[in-house]
Formats: structure tokens, sequence, C-alpha cells
């Protein structure tokens, strides 16, 4: 939703209830601590943002050439300053070290900036929605606002997706847009696009900043409703000649956001703790249902007493209608609920001993499985070995695909933040600029892109940034020279018809093409290739091995399905368990 000021030449388009716009989210708290500054971020930084942090001997001598030497800022409290420079205080003083931004004509005065920044790193993807993505790894990673900035027009469009998957999956994220100077909006300018507008659907909300001295309470803003309530992306847009106007920052403004505030989620009340409390007490067989995923029934759930409790009012009941709703933060109602039980004692009569035994004889009687075939890779295997080699402690991210679907059953997850995924979108691409964000935001922490060679053809671009500053961001394809996902649903329900699923070269289907191998190199990235199930526990020993990144191209049969499976629209009852391409159905 567009905002600005009295007496600003430029209103929104259509009336509004600023300052929520049509797709407003109410998302819970999420925690914000500032990063201590180490020295790389205090000192002159080299062009590739935290090349000093990951690189090797000879990549910082490599580095060292065209290490630029940037001025930092140096103003006085009461002296004017350009827009660009208070924005960039402004992300400053919200605890930002890291971000992601390509420049582009409407944003180079930020990107000037930034150079006089003493503690932000801009890390240089090579394409927007690598930049968008790279900030959600970082936001879901770390916990906290990923941020990233692109020009006007196309930079900004490039976003799109990015902030679709965000607003999906709840991620915390400021994207900061440059635009045409005040004065040609509406003109259909060069590079001109709308962003608010196009925007205001998939965004928790937008700005348009026409007044120079809203900079330092709109990034306030914008930063709170980020990441309080359900959390979810935030656009800031900015014209050009508002980053060139000269100003004299007021810091800490109060918040304008009456309207929101008033509706963020209360303390729950003690009588719905108490009937919730009472439901779980004479239930037999409990059932968190906790995020995302689906959700099995059967004949005897339909028995069961459902307690939804969510953060966002609009997600209560939207697909089933609970017996106890409850609109809080689940922290807080969890909290309250241990405090109730513990003040009551009713937790010591709890006996589920018995639905504990259960479950643990179905998972034995129902494990997870695979079939093998000669020395062929199963896919199941390869993320096996991963999980067992790393202790299941890396993060992990995916694109989307069957590849995603294995990622989640196979391993096995120690700690939260490790599992990053576009679940809503499903976008294909967010794998590999998500494992970037996520490196850079974990230091020292594995991090591993399991992906298809579909959804990795689709940003394959970033590995110019993950080589440049070194980043120790391992790749697992799992090259099946096909859309893996949509090849399923060929082979299941269209009798194995190919349409335009084949990813490979038609006039050699012998050859794996395109050769990421050759492509890793082009980008000065070791890589390795197996096609054997006997090779691949010495291959991924060898890829978390080598420092810095390392792309392990492992073929898999394309006539693998992903099971169980549960066909569109169907339900528990039509779940498919068994069978693959390999025969025809």
């Amino acid at each position: 939703m567009a905002s600005s000021t009295a007496g600003a030449a430029i209103a929104p388009s259509k009336p509004s209830l600023w300052p929520f716009s049509a797709a407003s989210r109410l998302l819970v708290p999420f925690p914000k601590p500032l990063l201590s500054l180490s020295p790389s971020h205090r000192n002159v930084r080299p062009i590739s943002a935290s090349a000093d942090r990951h690189q090797t001997p000879s990549a910082a001598a490599s580095t060292a050439s065209t290490t630029a030497v940037h001025l930092l800022r140096n103003f006085a409290p009461d002296e004017p300053r350009k827009g660009s420079d208070i924005l960039v205080e402004a992300l400053e003083r919200e605890g930002v070290t890291d971000l992601f931004a390509y420049p582009g004509g409407a944003s180079m005065e930020i990107h000037q900036a930034l150079t006089r920044s003493p503690s932000i790193i801009n890390h240089l993807l090579r394409h927007e929605q690598g930049e968008i993505f790279a900030a959600s790894g970082y936001a879901r990673s770390t916990g906290r606002p990923g941020v990233c900035i692109a020009t006007s027009g196309p930079g900004a469009t490039n976003l799109v997706s990015g902030f679709a998957d965000a607003l999906l999956d709840s991620v915390p994220l400021v994207a900061i847009t440059g635009q045409v100077p005040r004065r040609m909006i509406g003109t259909d300018a060069f590079q001109e696009t709308p962003i608010v507008e196009v925007t205001r659907s998939i965004t928790k909300h937008n700005y348009l900043v026409l007044n120079v001295d809203d900079i330092p309470r709109i990034i306030k803003e914008a930063f709170f409703l980020a990441s309080t309530g359900r959390p979810g992306p935030v656009l800031v847009d900015i014209p050009k000649d508002i980053q060139q106007q000269l100003a004299i920052p007021v810091w800490d403004p109060p918040l304008r956001l009456p309207g929101y505030i008033s509706r963020l989620p209360k303390p729950p009340s003690r009588c719905l703790l108490d009937q919730i409390i009472r439901l779980v007490s004479e239930s037999h067989r409990p059932v968190l249902y906790v995020g995302g995923g689906c959700l099995n029934s059967s004949e005897e759930l339909r028995r069961a007493k459902i307690v939804h409790i969510d953060i966002d009012p609009a997600e209560i009941g939207k697909n089933k209608q609970p017996h106890v709703s409850l609109c809080a933060d689940v922290r807080l109602a969890l909290q309250g609920m241990n405090a109730l039980m513990e003040e009551s004692g009713i937790h010591q009569k709890f006996d589920f001993s018995t639905w504990r035994k259960e479950l643990d004889q179905l998972k034995k009687t129902y494990p997870l499985s695979y079939k093998t075939f000669g020395d062929l890779i199963p896919p199941q295997y390869a993320i096996q070995v991963l999980d067992e080699l790393t202790n299941g402690e890396a993060i992990i991210s995916t694109g989307v695909g069957q590849h995603q679907m294995w990622a989640a059953q196979c391993y096995s997850y120690k700690r939260a933040r490790q599992w990053l995924t576009s679940g809503g979108l499903g976008a294909m691409g967010f794998g590999l600029p998500a494992a970037a964000g996520a490196a850079v935001g974990n230091p020292g922490v594995t991090v591993v892109d399991i992906d298809g060679d579909g959804s990795f053809q689709m940003n394959a671009q970033e590995l110019a940034m993950i080589r440049i500053e070194n980043l120790p961001v391992k790749m697992m394809v799992l090259n099946n020279q096909h859309l893996g996902m949509v090849v399923q649903w060929e082979d299941r329900f269209y009798r194995s018809n190919r349409g335009h699923t084949y990813l490979g070269n038609p006039a050699n289907e012998s050859e794996i093409f395109p050769d990421f191998l050759k492509i890793t190199e082009a980008y000065g990235i070791p890589a390795a290739r197996v096609t054997k199930k006997s090779e691949v526990r010495e291959a991924i020993r060898k890829m978390l091995k080598t420092p810095g990144p390392y792309l392990l191209d492992v073929i898999v049969p394309h006539e693998e399905h992903v099971l169980p499976m549960i066909p569109s629209g169907g339900a528990f009852k039509d779940m498919i368990l068994d069978g693959d391409g390999r025969t025809p159905h």
C-alpha cells in the first residue's frame, strides 16, 4: 500500500485502508538480534562482498586486484545528506549487516551510499530473482529479516516470484526498489513499472516514498511489519529524486500503524486454554499437526476433536472447521497451557504410552522404502548417505519437484531452520540462491543444495557469486534429465505420454545434457559425476571435505516415483503406495 505525507504530488491510484494491503497478514514476532560487527564488516571491503569470510589465500590475492577504496560515511548529526545515505543508515539501525542487491539506473544512488557504509556488505548475485531467494534463504535460516534491493522496471518485476513465495511461507523480507523520479511516474518512462500496484496482493504491505523525511519512519515500519504478527514481505519503492534529495534525518520516529498494532493477537484467554487442555486430556491418540505438510486423515479421525491455534485469523477454519479455535501466538498459547496444566496437576494423569507403542509399530511395519535396480542410484539412497555423513546437521535447500520431497523424507534435520524450500508457491530455481543466502547468514555451517537438473538450471547464474565469495555451498544435483514430478504424473495419469518434460538432448539421448561439470568449470567450481550406487558414498564424502563450493552430479533413473502420493483433489483413501514408471498404470 502506498504511503505518503500530506502535500505529496503523487497519491495511490485507488482508495486504501492504510496501512493494510489487500493481502494483509498477521504474523508471529521473529527475533531480530543485532549482529556484532566483525572487523571484516568495519573495514574497507572488497567489491566481492563477503569474500573475506570464505575465500582461500589464492582467492584473496585475486580479489585484491579489484578492491576499491571507498570513503566511509562521516556526517555530523545536523548535516544534510542524500536520501540514499539516510536509507543506508536506517538499515544499519535495524541491524542489517548483509543484503542482496543488483544495481541499475534507478537504484545506483543507493549502491553509492552502500559503498560508504561501515557495516553493511552487499552480496552481488546475478539476477534479481536470485537476490530475493537468497534473502529468503538468509531469513529462513537465521530468523532475521532478509533484505534485497533492485532497480526499477524489470529489476523490480524480477522480484515478483520471491514476494509471492515469502508471503505464502511467512518469511520476513524487506525489499527496496528504485523508481523513476516522481515527476515521471505515470508517463511510461524508460524502465517505469508501478511495482506498488503489481505487488499489492503478494506483499504484506508496501510503500511508495514521496518525501525524503519519511525514510527513517518507513524503514522502521517496514522491519516491524515484516517481522511481527505473521511474518511476510514488505516493499519500499523509492523514486530516484528522493534518493538524491538532501535532508537532515530524524531518527527513531514513532510508528504510524495504529490499525495494524491494534489487530496483533493478544495473550490467549484462560477459558479457551482450559477447553484445549480438556480435549487433550480426553484424547487417547493426540496428534500435533505443526506447520505445513499434508495431514493424513482416516475414518477414525472423523470422531476426533480439532483444535486450531493460529496467529492469522484468516487461516482459522479455512479448510476444516475446528471444535476450538484460538487466534494467538502458538508459543504464548503453549506456555499458557503448560502453566495451567502444572497448576492443576492434570499433566500427571496423561498416559499416551499405548499410542506411542502403536506409532512405533506402524513405523516399523510401513517404513519409507525404495527399490534398487542393479547399480543404478536410487535418489533416496543418495540423500540418506548425505544425511549419514553430515549427521543430519547441514542446512538443506531445495528446488521444487521430486528431489524436494525426497529431501523432506530422507534427511533427518536435527534442529529448526535447517529446511529451506519453496513450500507454498513451489518456485523452481529457489534452491541455489537460497543456499547462498543461508551460507552468508551462517558462516561455518555446512549448506547443501539438493536440487534437480530442471530447477538448478533456472538460477545457475548464481554460481558466479558463490564462487567469487567462495561460499562453502555444496550442490548435489539429482539429475534424471527430466522434469521428474511432471513425468511421475504423466506415468500415473497420461500413460507415460511425454508432454515436453524431457530436458536432455533429443538428438543424442545417451549423453548427459547439459554437462554441469563443464558449466561449473566455467565458473571455477570443482565438480564430479557419479552414475553407480557403489560410487555415491565416496563421492559425497569428497564433496563435503572439499573447501568452498562443490557440485556433485548424481545420475538417477527418471522412472523413480515419490511415494506415498495423493492424486490432485484426492483424499487419504486415494493414496498411492507403490509402483513407478517402469510399470504401466
